[in-house]
C-alpha cells in the first residue's frame, strides 16, 4: 500500500508539474537572476577594497552552515525528490520549469560559499598586526573547517538516509529544515552587534543588502506557492532571514549617511581654518610689509636732512667763512679771531690788561657786527675778501 501510495503520488506530482504556471515561472526565474546579481556587490567590494575587514566571522560561520541546511533540506524534501523524479517523464522545459526552486536555493548557497572563500582570502593578517588581530586570523580559519566538516557531514547523513532509509528523509528535512531557520535567526545578531560597535558597514554591502531584503519576501512567497504548506521549513527560513537582514540594512544605511556627513563637515571645517589660516599669514605679511616701509621711509628721510644740512654748512662757508666759525667757536679758537678781527693797535703805553680787556671788547663788538648787521657802523664795509675796512672821514 505505501508503494501504490507513493506512485499515485508521484503520478499526480507529474501531473501538475506539466502544467506549467508561466506567472510564477516568469517570476522564478527573475528571483533566481536577482539571487545571483545580488551578491554580486558584495563579492566586488570585497575584492576591490582587497580586505574583509568589518565582516564579522560568526555571520560568515552562520551564514555558511545555514545555507547548506536550507540547500539540504530542499533536496531531500518528498516533494522535491517527486520533482526530480518526474524530469523522467515530463518534458525538459516542465522538468527546468519544476527545479527552478531547488536552484534558487543552489545559487544562493553557492554565492555565500564565494563570500566565505573571499572573506578567507582578503581577511587582514600579517606579522605587523596584533596579537588580537592573529587571534582573528586563526578564528577564520576556525570558521571555514567548520563550515567544511558541516557540509560534509549534512551530504553524508543525506546519502545514507536516501540509501538505507527512505522513508526518514521527511524527518531529516524538517531537522535540516529546523536547524537552517535557527541558525538563520541569529546569523545577523552578530553582524549587527558589529556594525553597531564600530558604526560602520566595512566591507559589508550594502546594495547586496537592498536586494536582497525584500527578494528574501519574494522568494518565500514563491516557495510557499510551489511548496505549499508542507514546505515551511524552506521558505520559513528566508522569511526570517528577510526581516533581520532588512534590520542589518537600516543600521548599515543610518551608520553610512552618518559618516558622509561628519567626513563632509570635517573636510568643509579644514577648508575653513586653512583659509582662516592663510587671512591671517597675509594679514601678519601685510603689517610687516608696512613696518618695514615705514622704517625704510624714515632712514631715507634722515638721510635727506643729513644731504641738506651738509649743503647748507658748505654753502655758509664758502659764502662767509668768518660768520660761520663766529657761529661756531669751536672751529676757530677765539686767539686766531682776535688776531684777524681785531683793529691796528696803536702805539700807546697802555698796561697789559688795559690792552687785553681792550681786544675784548673789539672781538665782542666785531661778533655782534656779524651776527646783526644792522647794528655795524656805517661808514665800514665788508672787503671782498670778507675782511672789513673802516673808511676814513
Amino acid at each position: 500500500m505505501g508503494l501504490l501510495q507513493s506512485l499515485d503520488d508521484l503520478g499526480s506530482r507529474c501531473e501538475k508539474l506539466q502544467d506549467v504556471s508561466y506567472i510564477n515561472l516568469a517570476l522564478s526565474i527573475f528571483i533566481l537572476i536577482g539571487i545571483f546579481a545580488s551578491y554580486l556587490p558584495q563579492h566586488y567590494r570585497i575584492i576591490s577594497r582587497e580586505t574583509s575587514e568589518g565582516i564579522s566571522p560568526w555571520f560568515i560561520l552562520l551564514g555558511a552552515t545555514s545555507g547548506t541546511c536550507a540547500f539540504a533540506n530542499i533536496l531531500v524534501l518528498p516533494v522535491s525528490r517527486a520533482d526530480i523524479a518526474c524530469c523522467k517523464t515530463v518534458g525538459t522545459f516542465e522538468c527546468v520549469a519544476g527545479l527552478l526552486g531547488i536552484a534558487q536555493v543552489g545559487v544562493q548557497w553557492s554565492c555565500f560559499t564565494v563570500i566565505l572563500l573571499l572573506f578567507l582570502i582578503f581577511f587582514p593578517r600579517g606579522p605587523a598586526l596584533s596579537q588580537e588581530t592573529t587571534h582573528s586570523w586563526k578564528l577564520a580559519v576556525s570558521v571555514a573547517i567548520i563550515c567544511l566538516v558541516h557540509g560534509l557531514a549534512v551530504i553524508l547523513i543525506s546519502i545514507v538516509l536516501i540509501a538505507t532509509r527512505p522513508h526518514a528523509l521527511g524527518i531529516w528535512a524538517s531537522i535540516l529544515g529546523i536547524m537552517g531557520a535557527v541558525l538563520a535567526t541569529i546569523q545577523y545578531l552578530p553582524q549587527i552587534w558589529l556594525t553597531h560597535r564600530i558604526r560602520d558597514v566595512g566591507s559589508l554591502s550594502i546594495p547586496m543588502m537592498c536586494i536582497q531584503t525584500p527578494g528574501s519576501f519574494l522568494w518565500s512567497g514563491s516557495l510557499i506557492a510551489r511548496l505549499g504548506w508542507a514546505g515551511w521549513s524552506s521558505w520559513g527560513i528566508f522569511l526570517v532571514t528577510g526581516f533581520l537582514q532588512g534590520c542589518l540594512l537600516a543600521l548599515g544605511v543610518y551608520y553610512s549617511v552618518k559618516n558622509k556627513r561628519a567626513k563632509s563637515y570635517s573636510l568643509r571645517h579644514d577648508s575653513d581654518e586653512n583659509s582662516d589660516e592663510g587671512d591671517s599669514n597675509q594679514r601678519i605679511t601685510s603689517v610687516i610689509a608696512d613696518y618695514f616701509r615705514s622704517l625704510w621711509g624714515s632712514v631715507s628721510k634722515d638721510n635727506d636732512s643729513e644731504d641738506e644740512t651738509v649743503v647748507g654748512n658748505d654753502g655758509a662757508n664758502d659764502v662767509d667763512p668768518e660768520r660761520q666759525a663766529l657761529l661756531d667757536p669751536s672751529l676757530n679758537p677765539r686767539k686766531s679771531l682776535r688776531t684777524k678781527f681785531s683793529k691796528p693797535r696803536r702805539k700807546t703805553v697802555v698796561s697789559n690788561d688795559d690792552a687785553e680787556d681792550s681786544d675784548e671788547n673789539d672781538y665782542d663788538n666785531e661778533r655782534q657786527a656779524l651776527l646783526n648787521p644792522s647794528l655795524s657802523p656805517p661808514n665800514t664795509e665788508q672787503s671782498l675778501s670778507g675782511e672789513r675796512v673802516t673808511k676814513s672821514p
